[in-house]
C-alpha cells in the first residue's frame, strides 16, 4: 500500500496546528513534532544523556526537563540551535519512521513541524504544505499563546527561516490571515494531490 506523507510546517503563530486539526477531522493522521520531541527529551535515554552532557546536570530537575535553561541555550546562537538539534532530531526522525509504520496502511499520513525545512525533515515526506499569516498577526497569536513578550517571540521567529525562503521549498501554500477561510483550502489542496494523481506516487521513505 502506497502511503503519502505530507509535511506542515510554517512559523510561530502561522496555525499550523488549526490545519493539523482540520486534517484530523479528515480522518488523516498528524505526528506532531514538537509534541512528540518534548515527550522523547522525558523519555529517551539518548536525548538525555546528550542533554545533560552538553548543559549539564542542571537540564533535568528532579527527572523533569529544565525547559528555561534549554530555551535560553537554544535560542542564544544557531551554533547553539544545532547542537541541540543534532541530539533529539536523529531521534524524533527514527520515531516518526516507526510511527509512519504503525499507519503504512493508509493513503495519507502527515507530519506537522515548525522547523520541517531547517530540520532536514522534508526529506522524511513528500509532499510540503507552508501555512502562512502576516508577522503582525503571527506575534499576537504568539503571545496570547505563549503568553511570552515580544520580543521573546521576535527572537523566535528570526531563528527561523522567513516565509519568503520556505517558499521555495514548499509544494502548497495555505494562507491563514484570518480572513481566508481555511477549509476551502484544505478541501482545494486534495482536490490538487488528486487531480496531479500524488497519491498514486510512491512515498519517498
Amino acid at each position: 500500500m502506497k502511503c503519502l506523507k505530507i509535511g506542515i510546517t510554517g512559523g510561530i503563530g502561522s496555525g499550523k496546528s488549526v490545519v493539523s486539526r482540520l486534517f484530523e477531522q479528515m480522518n488523516i493522521p498528524v505526528y506532531n513534532s514538537d509534541n512528540e520531541s518534548k515527550r522523547l527529551t522525558m523519555s529517551n535515554v539518548a536525548v538525555k544523556e546528550g542533554l545533560i552532557e552538553l548543559l549539564g546536570n542542571n537540564v533535568y530537575i528532579d527527572g523533569i526537563l529544565n525547559k528555561q535553561l534549554l530555551a535560553s541555550y537554544l535560542f542564544s546562537s544557531a551554533e547553539n540551535a544545532k547542537k541541540i538539534e543534532s541530539i533529539i532530531h536523529p531521534v524524533v526522525k527514527n520515531d516518526f519512521k516507526d510511527w509512519c509504520n504503525r499507519y503504512a496502511d493508509l493513503p495519507v499520513v502527515a507530519m506537522e513541524s515548525a522547523i520541517l525545512i531547517e530540520s532536514g525533515f522534508t526529506d522524511e515526506v513528500d509532499f510540503v504544505v507552508l501555512i502562512t499569516a502576516p508577522q503582525d498577526i503571527r506575534l499576537k497569536r504568539a503571545m496570547q499563546r505563549d503568553g511570552v513578550s515580544e520580543s521573546q517571540i521576535k527572537d523566535r521567529i528570526a531563528a527561523q527561516l522567513s516565509d519568503e525562503d520556505k517558499e521555495k521549498f514548499a509544494d502548497y501554500i495555505i494562507v491563514n490571515d484570518g480572513k481566508t477561510p481555511l477549509i476551502p483550502q484544505v478541501l482545494e489542496l486534495f482536490t490538487f494531490l488528486s487531480q496531479n494523481n500524488v497519491y498514486l506516487c510512491d512515498a519517498k521513505k
